[in-house]
C-alpha cells in the first residue's frame, strides 16, 4: 500500500458497520451513495482485501472488515483530536477535550470533577456531550469524543474501562402511594412483577435494573430524563428506580418516598475509552479526579 487511506473512506466503513448498509452510511457521512460505493472500493483495492459483503438486504463486514473498522475508529478519533488541537492552537487557546457522560453522571458528578480539573489544567477547555450510556459508547466508537462516563454494569469488549464510583439506586413512590408506608422490604420478585416508570432503552439505569432483577422490567411509562421520571412518580403514576443522586433532594423535601428493598441495587460508574489501554494526559487526570472524589465521599460515610 503506497498511500494513506483517506479519512472519508474510513468514516464510511465505520458507518456501514453501525448502520448496516452503504446507503445509510452515505447519508450519515453526508456523501452521495455512488461516491460512497466508489470510496469503499478504492479502500478495498488499496488494502488488497474485501471489507464489505453487499446483498439485497444490506451490507455486512467481512472478517477483515471487522478488524479494519476498529482500527478505523481509532484513526478517526486521533484525527479528530489532531484537528481540534490544531484549531485551538491557531486560536491561541489550550486544547479542547471532548467528553461524553450519561445523564446521571453529567448532572450530579461531572461539574465537580471539571471544577477540580480546571485548577490543574486552566488552559484546557472541555466539551461535554450528555447522552444515555449506550450513546456514550457510540460517541467513542465514532471518534466524536475521547473519553466517556457510563452507568452500565458491563462494557463492550472493544472498550477499555475503569470504575470511578459506585452509585446506589433507590425505589421511590409518591407520598400517597400504597408503598409509601411500607416497612417490609419489597422482594425482587414483587418488583419484577410491578410496572415501573423507567428511563429509555439504552439508559444505564434501565440496564442496571434489568441485570439486577435478572429479567427485563415492565415499563408503565418510558421517559427520556431523570427529571421527567421524578415528576411522573411524584404525580402518583407508578413507582420508579433511579440513582440516589437523582432523588436525594426530592426525598429530602418529601415529594418522593424511598421504599425498602430486599435487594442491593448498587452499580459501578465507569470511565470508558477506546485505543491505548492506559490513559494519559488530561484524560487520565480527569479520571483520577473522579476516583479521588468517590474515595473522599466514602471516607465520610459512617461505618455500618
Amino acid at each position: 500500500m503506497s498511500a494513506w487511506p483517506d479519512l472519508t473512506s474510513l468514516e464510511l466503513l465505520v458507518a456501514i458497520a453501525d448502520h448496516g448498509s452503504v446507503g445509510a452510511a452515505a447519508r450519515a457521512v453526508g456523501v452521495a451513495q455512488p461516491n460512497a460505493t466508489r470510496s469503499i472500493g478504492r479502500l478495498e483495492r488499496a488494502l488488497g482485501v474485501d471489507l464489505v459483503v453487499r446483498s439485497t438486504r444490506g451490507s455486512t463486514l467481512t472478517p477483515a472488515g471487522m478488524t479494519i473498522v476498529e482500527l478505523a475508529r481509532r484513526t478517526l478519533s486521533a484525527a479528530t483530536d489532531f484537528t481540534e488541537t490544531a484549531r485551538s492552537l491557531r486560536a491561541g487557546e489550550g486544547a479542547t477535550m471532548r467528553v461524553a457522560a450519561s445523564q446521571t453522571i453529567a448532572e450530579h458528578l461531572v461539574p465537580t470533577w471539571l471544577s477540580a480539573l480546571r485548577t490543574s489544567h486552566p488552559q484546557t477547555a472541555v466539551e461535554l456531550h450528555v447522552h444515555n450510556s449506550h450513546d456514550v459508547v457510540d460517541d467513542l466508537r465514532a471518534g466524536r469524543v475521547g473519553l466517556g462516563f457510563v452507568e452500565d454494569p458491563t462494557v463492550p469488549g472493544d472498550v477499555h474501562s475503569t470504575v470511578v464510583a459506585h452509585d446506589p439506586m433507590v425505589l421511590v413512590v409518591a407520598p400517597h402511594h400504597v408503598w409509601a408506608t411500607r416497612r417490609k422490604p419489597l422482594t425482587p420478585e414483587e418488583l419484577a412483577r410491578t410496572p415501573l416508570i423507567t428511563r429509555e432503552a439504552g439508559s444505564g439505569t434501565r440496564v442496571a435494573l434489568d441485570r439486577a432483577l435478572g429479567v427485563a422490567v415492565t415499563p408503565y411509562l418510558e421517559l427520556p430524563s431523570n427529571a421527567a421520571v421524578r415528576v411522573s412518580v411524584a404525580s402518583g403514576a407508578a413507582p420508579a428506580v433511579l440513582s440516589r443522586l437523582a432523588v436525594v433532594d426530592a426525598i429530602a423535601v418529601g415529594s418522593l418516598v424511598p421504599v425498602p428493598l430486599a435487594l442491593r441495587l448498587d452499580r459501578p460508574l465507569r470511565a470508558v475509552w477506546i485505543g491505548q489501554r492506559r490513559l494519559s494526559g488530561v484524560a487520565a487526570d480527569l479520571v483520577a479526579i473522579a476516583g479521588q472524589a468517590e474515595r473522599a465521599i466514602r471516607s465520610r460515610r459512617p461505618a455500618h
